[in-house]
């Protein structure tokens, strides 16, 4: 675990502190009515920390706070350290972006696509397009997630027993042949969805690699980066650092559901797509390799070749998620919002309606945690709390005005 400070003066990294003090006592609200239990923020630019701030609780119960080394589920923010795995393959010559998944995971060989009926006996035909690795990095594979509720295969998950994350009782190769056996959404490559694609992804990374997706991960990302609080579950030693987890009531309150139990558990199939615990300081150093074109500290993940590939909207003509996609599960439209392998990029902020740079790329988690990296102002920005679903209140488009009217130089 690293040393979590502000490491220097703001003003000399182009910030005016009185403007970044105005995120905190803005979100300091959501704690005070009961809208959020606690939260982090961090801002850097330049590889510079020039704002760490925390305020509440990580348990409302004990009243513990959020500290500079809270534990997080950060949930989606595991896509693009999942995504990463993967091309470190493709670097190696491994995998090609063309290669149809069922080289990797032969269940995927005869995928089906839903046209019409019931979820207890759905009318399917033939899929004429294979699923791809690219399919999967950019989510037009046609797989989805039960949580959405818009649609009937998306019911047809939740029959199967994929609602949120991944059953206890399967393995990640046995979780990945359920989901080849699951009617596709749409023709892979047609549409963009939110999907269970990176836990695929997880899968192909296994397969490639001959490795546990939980010990390459750690060989390749982890351990290289010195980020020594990222994983699948928690030791018995950081037990006191996990922040408890909350869903938003009816009202739009925080009330607990997990206190932090679970993550002691290592899951038999790890998600790839959501499974990763980790801290600010290890998800800041995750940033800065991204930031610093695919090395940090004299070690290199990936090329800054690969990464700008990454990094580019790779949807067809120039899409934006909100023109090529399904009904989206975020707390905002996407419009003027491409995907990446494993990113959303802005391509056009005044079409998005929230300031920013053309060109950064982010995430965010199903537990109202967020990052974003902006190339053209060396900023990388972290949130992280504990509420679920991240569309309860408006924290990101807020943390975006406040992070960048804060931006003076």
């Amino acid at each position: 675990m690293g040393e979590l400070t502000v490491t220097r003066d703001p003003e000399e990294l182009g910030f005016d502190a009185d403007r970044l003090r105005r995120i905190d006592s803005h979100f300091a609200r959501y704690v005070d009515d009961g809208r959020l239990p606690g939260w982090l923020a961090l801002v850097s630019r330049r590889g510079e920390i020039a704002h760490l701030a925390t305020y509440g609780a990580r348990d409302v119960a004990s009243g513990a706070p959020v500290e500079s080394d809270t534990l997080f589920r950060i949930y989606s923010m595991s896509k693009p350290v999942t995504s990463v795995a993967a091309m470190l393959l493709y670097e190696e010559g491994e995998l090609e972006l063309t290669d149809p998944v069922s080289r990797f995971i032969p269940a995927f060989a005869d995928m089906r696509v839903y046209q019409n009926g019931m979820a207890a006996n759905p009318i399917t035909r033939p899929a004429t397009e294979p699923i791809r690795i690219w399919h999967l990095l950019t989510h037009t594979s046609g797989l989805t997630y039960g949580f959405h509720r818009v649609h009937v295969v998306d019911q047809i998950y939740r029959r199967a027993g994929f609602d949120r994350g991944l059953p206890p009782d399967l393995d990640l190769a046995e979780a990945a042949d359920r989901f080849a056996d699951l009617p596709l959404l749409f023709e892979p490559g047609s549409q963009w969805n939110y999907s269970v694609a990176t836990d695929v992804l997880g899968r192909v990374v296994e397969a490639v690699s001959g490795q546990p997706l939980e010990r390459f991960l750690a060989e390749r990302i982890f351990d290289p980066l010195r980020m020594t609080d990222t994983g699948f579950h928690i030791e018995a030693h950081q037990g006191d650092r996990m922040a408890s987890l909350y869903n938003a009531d009816a009202n739009g309150r925080a009330a607990a559901v997990d206190t932090g139990g679970s993550a002691f558990r290592p899951p038999k199939a790890p998600s790839g797509g959501g499974g990763l615990i980790s801290s600010a300081s290890d998800y800041h150093r995750f940033t800065q390799m991204l930031l610093r074109g695919g090395e940090l500290d004299g070690v290199r993940i990936l090329s800054p070749r690969t990464l700008g590939y990454m990094t580019r909207n790779h949807l067809p003509g120039g899409a934006d998620m909100q023109e090529f996609g399904r009904p989206v599960y975020s707390e905002v439209p996407q419009h003027g919002v491409g995907f990446g392998l494993g990113f959303a990029v802005l391509q056009d902020a005044a079409r998005h309606r929230v300031i920013g740079s053309e060109g950064e790329f982010s995430w965010g988690g199903a537990a109202s945690t967020v990052f974003w990296v902006d190339p053209v102002e060396e900023l990388t920005v972290i949130f992280l709390t504990q509420l679920i679903p991240s569309s309860t209140h408006p924290i990101r488009t807020r943390l975006r005005q406040l992070v960048y009217q804060a931006l003076v130089g």
